[in-house]
């Protein structure tokens, strides 16, 4: 097993099929070949066939009314890419990016990391938003992206992603992140997303707690949120 939560240069290979590129505006991941991903991302969500995943940094106040579709596909499209492009947005600082690291049994774990905490939340709090079929506007956002070589379930991937929003939640109570509508420990922002990249390798079926798949990776996100949550703290102060 290794750990390694350092920022990745630009351009640089993540795995044997995917490569990264880092900039001021976005985290850019190019896969080789399609791959099955499962997020809530604002464009392609859902179970999709990916061929690249975006984290793409936006103005936290604009007066442009773009749909967050639109501009997210005319983004990808500006960067070369072909085929379906999973895209979430943020706020938050692309310096605020870390990756963790995780492998065992030949399987790969990687979590990639951006936080903004200006809107956090607990689960619970009280939405401002009071009609169902609303859309929030705000922007602040803890992205995260996760990584593997190996082959998960679909039953395993929804397991994936509960593990990343507890191993999230984990890491805010850690730094003390408090919600601002309730004054208690904040889970989330309002408008967090994620995005798991499914691979070819070995299939796992179990992402839980009982099982060294999901420690590893509660032990990624925790890593990799608690860095970007430092470089927030460290750069804009305590929120």
């Amino acid at each position: 097993m290794n750990s390694d939560s350092n920022p990745q240069p630009s351009g640089q290979a993540l795995s044997q099929f995917a490569t990264l590129e880092h900039t001021h505006d976005h985290l850019l991941i190019r896969l080789q070949k399609p791959h099955q991903t499962l997020s809530s991302a604002v464009l392609n969500g859902g179970l999709q066939w990916a061929d690249a995943v975006l984290n793409l940094r936006v103005p936290k106040h604009t007066d442009q009314h773009e749909p967050a579709e639109t501009t997210l596909a005319r983004y990808g499209l500006s960067q070369g890419v072909a085929g379906t492009l999973v895209g979430m947005m943020t706020a938050a600082s692309m310096d605020s990016y870390r990756l963790a690291r995780r492998e065992a049994d030949g399987v790969e774990i990687q979590v990639l990391a951006t936080a903004g905490l200006s809107n956090a939340r607990r689960a619970g709090d009280k939405a401002e938003y009071r009609r169902i079929l609303s859309e929030p506007e705000e922007i602040g956002t803890i992205n995260i992206i996760l990584l593997t070589n190996a082959s998960l379930t679909q039953a395993a991937m929804v397991e994936a992603i509960m593990m990343v929003t507890e191993a999230k939640a984990a890491a805010l109570q850690n730094a003390k992140v408090i919600s601002h509508v309730s004054g208690e420990i904040a889970t989330g922002t309002g408008t967090d997303s994620v995005v798991l990249i499914n691979g070819f390798g070995p299939e796992v079926k179990f992402c839980g707690k009982h099982v060294l798949f999901g420690e590893l990776l509660a032990e990624a996100v925790i890593e990799a949120v608690s860095g970007a949550i430092s470089w927030e703290r460290d750069t804009f102060g305590e929120k």
